[in-house]
């Protein structure tokens, strides 16, 4: 058993300062068993290091941000080089057009890009662009989890409170029909979506459907490249499946954990934000911070990595053989229908079932418990290229005692005797309960 009495102690504190106790809900104590929340204070590669002195593989890797591994030397260099330089100016500097350069090279779809500082930003302005673009408010958003902390979108989740209600509709992924029928009921400005998740692959013909339903409708279409840019390529889903958006937003792998966002898309559209144009500007991105110079020295290092090595093939690599290995040991102990790593290999998920077959918190909760025990930190399974092939064998291993514990508790019917706690609880909820402080 781990000690987690300091961590503890300043989770505490963090509850008197930090609404939350985290500054991203994602992080909260909430989302890991009760007690058992690492307060960290460095990283390696894929191993973290907290405040009681535990050691941990990571996954999940700030929050898909990091794929190159923590503390990766060459990208610690260049930021370390840029900043000593000045961090930020009043007038652009030329890493500014380094920077968009390298974007554009790998994102040829693209003919103009803006910089930022969180996905948040980068998503409303592609929301604004298309607005004005089509003189029509309502966004239509596929039924996919996250895409802004902004009121058009939070508007539509159970932790709505303060918000007024937004022109925003849904309609189903891999589902072309309930797409046409938004489009047909709504003038819709933008369809917004991710081209692909860790769960859902788009089916033959799909993009190139919602792709068609756009132009049919004038609505303009952005890929949310947030997770898969830089994941699934370098040039994110667009490269993989050769459908190309009017715009797209990237951020998270982009900076390898540095803060650093972005608005990318058709030059017709992104002039609208410039000085190019004689129609109406559009207020699109304008940020203190977002030409600072050590996040555009991080991307530039990011892409002369993927450029030079193989971030993408070792993430695939690793997460096969991650999800291989968890998944014979839950067959070795005949859970397998209970407990499965499923998903994209770069970007795998566990799932968790209750004696009956119904997805369980409870459950999820006590597998978190015991893969903290032994040294394993993650809400996902999801790796980076830093993960080498001992870290998965340890993290197979570990997770087959884990895996052990979980049968007792489904031979047991209930995870009452073996979790220490309250269950973890969904990051978006209308109330703080069941995790109310």
């Amino acid at each position: 058993m781990r000690d987690f009495q300091r961590s503890n102690a300043i989770q505490e504190r963090l509850h008197e300062l930090v609404p939350g106790g985290a500054h991203t809900y994602a992080r909260g104590p909430d989302q890991y068993p009760e007690f058992m929340a690492p307060v960290l204070v460095r990283g390696s590669g894929c191993r973290v290091w907290d405040c009681d002195g535990n050691e941990f593989i990571e996954y999940g890797m700030g929050l898909r941000s990091v794929t190159l591994g923590h503390g990766y030397r060459p990208v610690v260099e260049a930021v370390t080089r840029a900043i000593a330089d000045g961090v930020n100016f009043s007038r652009p500097t030329e890493l500014e057009l380094l920077a968009a350069q390298d974007f554009l090279s790998v994102v040829p779809g693209a003919d103009m890009v803006k910089f930022a500082k969180n996905g948040s930003d980068a998503t409303t302005a592609a929301v604004r662009l298309a607005r004005a673009a089509t003189g029509r408010e309502t966004v239509a958003i596929c039924d996919q989890p996250f895409f802004s902390v902004d009121d058009w979108f939070i508007a539509t989740t159970p932790m709505n409170a303060g918000i007024p209600a937004s022109a925003t509709v849904r309609f189903g992924y891999n589902d072309l029909d309930s797409l046409a029928a938004v489009l047909e009921q709504h003038a819709v400005a933008c369809v917004l979506m991710e081209a692909a998740t860790a769960m859902a692959e788009p089916e033959p013909g799909f993009l190139e459907g919602v792709r068609a339903l756009c132009d049919r409708h004038g609505a303009l279409l952005v890929f949310d490249e947030m997770i898969t840019g830089f994941r699934w390529a370098t040039g994110g889903a667009q490269q993989v499946y050769g459908v190309t958006p009017d715009l797209s937003t990237w951020g998270k792998a982009m900076g390898n954990g540095f803060p650093i966002s972005a608005l990318a898309g058709k030059r017709e559209y992104m002039e609208l934000g410039g000085l190019r144009t004689k129609a109406d500007r559009v207020f699109l991105l304008s940020t203190t911070h977002g030409p600072e110079t050590g996040a555009l020295a991080a991307f530039r290092a990011v892409v002369h990595a993927y450029a030079t090595t193989d971030p993408i093939g070792r993430m695939e690599q690793a997460g096969k053989q991650l999800a291989d290995g968890v998944n014979a040991a839950a067959a070795d102990l005949k859970i397998e229908s209970h407990l499965q790593v499923v998903g994209r290999p770069s970007c795998l998920v566990f799932t968790t079932k209750d004696p009956q077959g119904n997805p369980s918190q409870e459950f999820r909760t006590l597998f978190l418990q015991e893969l903290l025990n032994q040294g394993i930190l993650g809400q996902s399974f999801v790796v980076s290229a830093a993960h080498t092939t001992q870290d998965i064998d340890q993290t197979i291993t570990a997770c087959h005692s884990a895996a052990a514990v979980y049968r007792q508790a489904l031979e047991r019917g209930s995870v009452s005797t073996l979790l220490k706690g309250r269950p973890v609880a969904p990051a978006m909820r209308r109330h703080a309960a069941p995790r109310q402080i």
